[in-house]
C-alpha cells in the first residue's frame, strides 16, 4: 500500500509539472517549429546544423537548440516534426526566364529526351499538328513550338520553311530553339513579319539563306529575331496571363524555388509583371532585369525603382546580352568553332550582339545610374568586351568598381586570365552547369577537349574566392535544382564522358551556388540564403541531405515542401 502511495504521488507530480510547462506569451510564440531532421543552415563554407528553426510573421526568429526553440512554443504554435527529413534554406534563381517559362505552358514542347519526345522533324510537325488541335487554332492562327535541337534530332540539322510549309501552308509558324537564341520560321511567318530574299542582315543577327540564293531557308539567328515580336504578340486578357503565370510560379515552387527570375523582360511584358505585382499574383520574389533595348527608357528616367521589392517584384539591374549559344555557335569566341557552323565559311568564331561602343555605353550608363548589370557572355571574347566595358567605366567614373557585383550570366567558353580579372573587379560569374549534361558531348566535338573541360570553371573561381552563382536558363533546360546540383558536382554527359573532373565541386559548395551565393548576387545576403535568425522564412524541404548522399543520387532527391516567407506554397 506504501508503495502504491509513492507511485500516485509520482504520477502527481509529472502531471503537475506538465499542467505548470511555461509557453511563450501570443506576442513572442512562433507560428511554427521545424524539427526532428537534418537543419542545413548554409553557414560558413562547412555544412553546419541546428536542432530547430522557429519562424514567426515571415521571418527565422531562431536557430538553435531543440529545447531554446521549445521556450518559444505557443498555444497556436504548429510543430513541424521533420521525421528525417532536411530543412535548407530555399532555392535561389540566380538566372531563368519565368515568363518564357510561363508561356510555354500553351506552346508544343520540342524538347529531346529526358525532356521531351522529339526525334526528328516529323516529330515536330505532329507536336504542332497536337497544338493545333488541342488549342482549337484555326488555320490562320501562329503555332509555336519551344525546345528543339538539331543536334538531337534524327536528321542532325534544323528544320526548313518548306518542310513546315508542307504541313502547315496557311498558318504561321516559329519553332524556337532551345537555346532562345535562334529560331526557324515557315514562309507564312516571315510574310507576316515583313521579310523576304532582299531583308538585309541586321547587326547582330543573321537570316540563313538558301544555298546558292538570297531566299530565306527558314533558320534565323540572334537579333534578326526581334523582326518576328509583333507576330508573337497575342493578345490575352490578364486572366489568362495569370493564369500562365500561376503555372510557371507553381512549378518554381515544386522545384524548391523561392526567388525566381525574369532576365531579360522585355517592353510589351513590363505592364503584365506590374500588374501581376499590384494585384498580388506574384507569391515568389521575382528578380526582373529589363532588357538593355529599353536602356534609354529605363535609366535615369524615374520610370522605375531599382533595388526594391514591391508585392514582390523588384527591378534587381539590366540585363544585356553580349553573344549567343555554344551548341548553337553563335556564342563569339576567340578561337574557332571545329566543327561546320550554318552560314560561315571560314574561321568561324560566333559574332557578338553587340559592339564595343555599345557594350562601353551601356555600362557607362548603368554605373553612373548605380544600376547593377547582367550580362550574357557564353564565349571568351564576350567576356573580353565585359572586361573592356567595366574597366572603360570605371576610368571613366574614377571608380574601383569594386562593389557593383556585375554579373556574368553563363561564363562558359572562358580561359583562366579572365577569372582573374572576376576576381580583381568582384564580378560574379553565374555558370550554367547542365551544358555539361545536355551539350557535354556537343560541345567536346565543337570545341575539343580542353575548351570543353574548362565549361563553367566553378572549382577554379572558388578557389579563387570568387564568389558563384549556378542558374538552369530555365526554359532552356529544366528548373531542376536537384539535377543542376548534380551537374556542379559530377559534371557528366548524357553519353556518360565527365566533362572536365577538374572542375567538379562538393555537395556542399554546389548548394552554395544555389542558396547563399544567389543571394549574394541579388545583395540579398542579409536577408535570404542562409537559416538565421532575422533572416525571411524562406525554406525548401527535402527527403534526403544532399551533402549526405552518394553524389550520384543526388538528381533522385524530392523537393517535400517549400516555404515562402513562413508560407507553404508548394506540398509533394
Amino acid at each position: 500500500m506504501k508503495k502504491l502511495n509513492y507511485f500516485l504521488f509520482a504520477i502527481l507530480l509529472v502531471v503537475f509539472a506538465s499542467c505548470n510547462q511555461p509557453t511563450a506569451k501570443t506576442e513572442t510564440a512562433a507560428d511554427t517549429i521545424y524539427f526532428g531532421g537534418d537543419i542545413l543552415t548554409m553557414e560558413g563554407n562547412e555544412a553546419q546544423y541546428v536542432e530547430a528553426v522557429a519562424v514567426k510573421n515571415g521571418k527565422i526568429i531562431l536557430a538553435g537548440t531543440k529545447a531554446e526553440a521549445d521556450k518559444l512554443k505557443g498555444a497556436t504554435t504548429q510543430m513541424n516534426d521533420l521525421q528525417g527529413k532536411t530543412l535548407l534554406p530555399g532555392f535561389i534563381d540566380a538566372h531563368s526566364h519565368i515568363l518564357t517559362v510561363a508561356d510555354a505552358t500553351v506552346q508544343a514542347n520540342l524538347s529531346p529526351a529526358p525532356v521531351g519526345k522529339v526525334a526528328s522533324i516529323a516529330d515536330i510537325i505532329s507536336a504542332l499538328k497536337e497544338l493545333k488541335q488541342q488549342q482549337n487554332f484555326s488555320d490562320t492562327d501562329l503555332l509555336t513550338g519551344w525546345g528543339y535541337d538539331q543536334d538531337f534530332l534524327q536528321e542532325k540539322r534544323h528544320p526548313t520553311a518548306a518542310e513546315l510549309d508542307k504541313a502547315f501552308p496557311t498558318n504561321p509558324v516559329i519553332l524556337m530553339h532551345t537555346s532562345s537564341h535562334m529560331l526557324v520560321a515557315n514562309s507564312m511567318a516571315f510574310k507576316f513579319a515583313g521579310l523576304s530574299a532582299t531583308t538585309k542582315d541586321p547587326e547582330g543577327g543573321t537570316f540563313i539563306r538558301k544555298k546558292g540564293s538570297q531566299e530565306l531557308e527558314g533558320l534565323v539567328q540572334e537579333m534578326a529575331m526581334a523582326a518576328f515580336t509583333p507576330l508573337t504578340k497575342k493578345s490575352l486578357s490578364d486572366e489568362q496571363e495569370f493564369k500562365k503565370l500561376q503555372a510557371a510560379q507553381n512549378y518554381y515552387a515544386s522545384c524548391g524555388v523561392t526567388t525566381a527570375a525574369e532576365h531579360l523582360l522585355m517592353a510589351e511584358k513590363m505592364p503584365l509583371l506590374e500588374r501581376a505585382a499590384s494585384s498580388n499574383q506574384l507569391f515568389l520574389d521575382i528578380e526582373a532585369a529589363p532588357a538593355f533595348l529599353m536602356a534609354n527608357e529605363v535609366l535615369g528616367t524615374g520610370k522605375i525603382e531599382w533595388g526594391i521589392f514591391k508585392n514582390h517584384l523588384k527591378y534587381c539591374g539590366l540585363k544585356m546580352a553580349v553573344d549567343g549559344s555554344p551548341q548553337g555557335k553563335t556564342a563569339f569566341l576567340t578561337k574557332p568553332y571545329l566543327t561546320p557552323v550554318p552560314g560561315c565559311a571560314k574561321d568561324c568564331k560566333g559574332f557578338p550582339n553587340l559592339t564595343q561602343e555599345q557594350v562601353n555605353g551601356l555600362m557607362l550608363a548603368c554605373y553612373k545610374n548605380n544600376v547593377q548589370v547582367y550580362s550574357h557572355c557564353n564565349g571568351d571574347a564576350s567576356v573580353d568586351m565585359m572586361l573592356r566595358g567595366h574597366e572603360n567605366a570605371i576610368k571613366q567614373l574614377n571608380d574601383t568598381g569594386n562593389n557593383r557585383r556585375t554579373i556574368i550570366i553563363h561564363s562558359q567558353i572562358m580561359r583562366p586570365d579572365q577569372l582573374a580579372l572576376y576576381k580583381k573587379y568582384n564580378m560574379v560569374p553565374s555558370f550554367f552547369t547542365n551544358h555539361t549534361f545536355y551539350w557535354g558531348d556537343i560541345h567536346l566535338a565543337n570545341l575539343g577537349k580542353e575548351r570543353a573541360d574548362f565549361i563553367s570553371p566553378m572549382k577554379s573561381a572558388m578557389d579563387m574566392g570568387i564568389t558563384c552563382s549556378n542558374h538552369t536558363d530555365g526554359a532552356v533546360t529544366p528548373m531542376d535544382q536537384l539535377f543542376l546540383l548534380w551537374t556542379s558536382v559530377n559534371r557528366l554527359s548524357r553519353n556518360g564522358v565527365v566533362v572536365g573532373e577538374a572542375e567538379r565541386i562538393t555537395s556542399y559548395q554546389g548548394l552554395q551556388a544555389l542558396t547563399i551565393n544567389g543571394a549574394f548576387e541579388y545583395f540579398e545576403e542579409n536577408s535570404k540564403g542562409t537559416l538565421q535568425a532575422g533572416k525571411l522564412a524562406d525554406m525548401v524541404i527535402l527527403d534526403k541531405n544532399p551533402v549526405k548522399v552518394p553524389v550520384m543520387e543526388i538528381k533522385n532527391i524530392q523537393v517535400v515542401e517549400t516555404i515562402k516567407e513562413g508560407k507553404s506554397v508548394y506540398k509533394k
